[in-house]
């Protein structure tokens, strides 16, 4: 099991609360509406949060079908063992729905949060996926890293679900996006302004490609997720302050990925009235126009639409949030969405 087959017009991603207050009924009702809805996948954000394990335990109890993974689970507080005992326990209570979302966020988490130096990312990662499959796939772990020695041969002591379990990664550096087309099966981009979809994807999979790999098969999420509000200011702004937050509390990686892109003027504006007049004032700073190309607000029409656009330019699965709270209401958008 796993991500279905590419059967259906629309393909949607929901996330649920990780952060701040939290209701466990109300966590579950919402994924049941997704998963009675047709949502392909439920995905769990971790950073400082809740930890997404615990979460995800909950919900491969409490749903049937939909996919349940992480959008980024770091790779320096786990080490790649324990994510692939993690994950093949869940993968076996939810009967083959997980996937796992890996990311290695950066210094200033993996090292004043985690205790954790932070060090050679990209050789981690693949080092990471390389363990994660050889675990799945019961392979004894001999396995003779830069960062990793292992020599004992373990395997697991119950049969994984399935042999294979796949690896979505989140990157932002050429090299980091260039690695996870060649080991990944699935890419967690962020932050594309919609003028820049053609030349990040176009470089995307002509590196699945390079990589003697086809491009279905990896999956592409869709950073500018909508949403379904008719409060378009206050939506609008929660995606000005989350940019806002990458790039000026989030160390380099974002603000060099915003002027990798040709946003120098505008990142290096925001850091300059995080910096004077903090938060409120940052998010102020990222311009309207950038931040409508970010992600969209609006009707269920708007945004089934620029679902469409989104697919069209390459993007396989899509981020949806819904601001109704009637369970009723809230299934009927969910369904009229996936189409």
């Amino acid at each position: 099991m796993g991500l279905p087959e590419r059967d259906r017009m629309r393909r949607l991603s929901i996330g649920v609360n990780w952060q701040g207050e939290f209701d466990l009924d109300d966590m579950i009702e919402q994924a049941k509406i997704a998963d009675d809805a047709g949502v392909e996948l439920i995905s769990i954000a971790e950073a400082w949060g809740r930890d997404a394990l615990t979460l995800l335990t909950v919900l491969a109890r409490e749903t049937t079908n939909i996919t349940l993974g992480t959008s980024i689970i770091n790779n320096f507080s786990r080490t790649p063992a324990a994510i692939a005992q993690h994950f093949a326990t869940l993968d076996e209570i939810s009967k083959g729905r997980m996937l796992i979302g890996l990311g290695s966020s950066g210094p200033n988490v993996i090292e004043h949060f985690h205790g954790v130096k932070f060090d050679r990312p990209l050789t981690r990662t693949r080092e990471y996926v390389d363990i994660i499959n050889m675990i799945l796939r019961e392979e004894p772990l001999n396995y003779d890293g830069k960062i990793y020695k292992l020599q004992r041969g373990f395997t697991l002591r119950f049969k994984p679900f399935r042999p294979h379990i796949p690896i979505h990664l989140a990157s932002v550096t050429p090299k980091s996006v260039q690695q996870t087309a060649e080991i990944a099966d699935g890419w967690m981009p962020i932050f594309l302004p919609k003028p820049d979809w053609k030349s990040q994807l176009d470089a995307f999979y002509g590196a699945v490609e390079a990589a003697g790999r086809k491009r279905s098969d990896v999956e592409v999420r869709n950073p500018n997720g909508v949403t379904v509000s008719d409060d378009k200011d206050r939506a609008y702004g929660g995606i000005a302050a989350n940019a806002a937050f990458y790039i000026a509390r989030m160390g380099d990686f974002y603000y060099e990925h915003f002027g990798r892109m040709g946003y120098a003027d505008e990142a290096n504006a925001v850091r300059r009235a995080w910096s004077d007049g903090g938060s409120g004032a940052g998010a102020a700073a990222v311009p309207r126009a950038l931040v409508e190309q970010l992600g969209t607000v609006g009707s269920v029409e708007e945004c089934a639409d620029a679902l469409d656009e989104a697919g069209e330019a390459g993007f396989t699965l899509h981020s949806v949030h819904v601001d109704e709270r009637d369970p009723k209401k809230r299934y009927e958008i969910y369904r009229k969405l996936v189409g």
